[in-house]
């Protein structure tokens, strides 16, 4: 065998090898968009707001009404591939509902209330101290208030149910953060109460591959 032989062979014996490279490659097909598969996502009710929060035997969270008048859940995500992740932003999107809507009995606004005589914090005669307040509640425009779901949205008349946006006037959004949390209405009214807090997520909330996960978390208030 000549070395011209030789030669041939081992440019064949390359060849090859390089194809099977190429083709396994080709047949690594992408199954997910979080850089772990599957993307995985954990929420809980934060402790900072609601600091006697417990979960009981059955899974239901614990709340106790005390002065602030909401809760709030935090969430943990699955981090996502880098061509899911634009300029340092991850595509994904977190929705906040609930089954809990409340209707508001009055609107009270306490004003300040300043005199022309009043003193003055600065040189400037800018800022003035008030002498008093003066209590204004707003019964008719109550009336008039659709019902409001404690995740802060509230639907009326004028929403129109069969948009193609229709969905997105559901819930409330948290997007672009792998540490995704919302504050829920939480008041003296809901004591004794049970309500369920629903939360969808979407990973990469753009073109190519998506998954989604949901969770539910059973409140108690306390």
């Amino acid at each position: 065998m000549n070395k011209w032989s030789i030669y041939t062979i081992l440019l064949l014996i390359i060849s090859c090898d390089i194809s099977n490279k190429e083709g396994s490659q080709n047949l690594m097909i992408e199954t997910s968009p979080c850089l772990n598969e599957p993307c995985e996502s954990s929420f809980e009710v934060s402790k900072e707001v609601t600091p006697d929060h417990y979960i009981d035997e059955n899974g239901y969270n614990h709340i106790q009404f005390w002065g602030p008048k909401y809760f709030t859940v935090r969430g943990n995500l699955s981090e996502l591939s880098k061509k899911y992740v634009i300029n340092g932003v991850p595509l994904v999107e977190t929705v906040f509902d609930s089954d809990y809507w409340i209707w508001l009995d009055n609107l009270t606004f306490v004003l300040p209330v300043y005199s022309i005589f009043s003193w003055y914090t600065d040189n400037e005669f800018q800022n003035p101290i008030p002498v008093g307040t003066i209590t204004i509640t707003l019964n008719e425009m109550i009336s008039k208030l659709p019902p409001l779901n404690i995740s802060g949205y509230s639907i009326n008349e004028n929403t129109c149910m069969d948009c193609p946006y229709t969905s997105t006037l559901f819930g409330t959004y948290s997007k672009y953060t792998y540490k995704p949390q919302h504050s829920f209405y939480l008041g003296p009214e809901m004591v004794g109460d049970t309500l369920q807090v629903f939360i969808k997520l979407i990973f990469n909330s753009d073109i190519g591959l998506s998954e989604e996960n949901e969770h539910i978390l059973k409140v108690v208030v306390d």
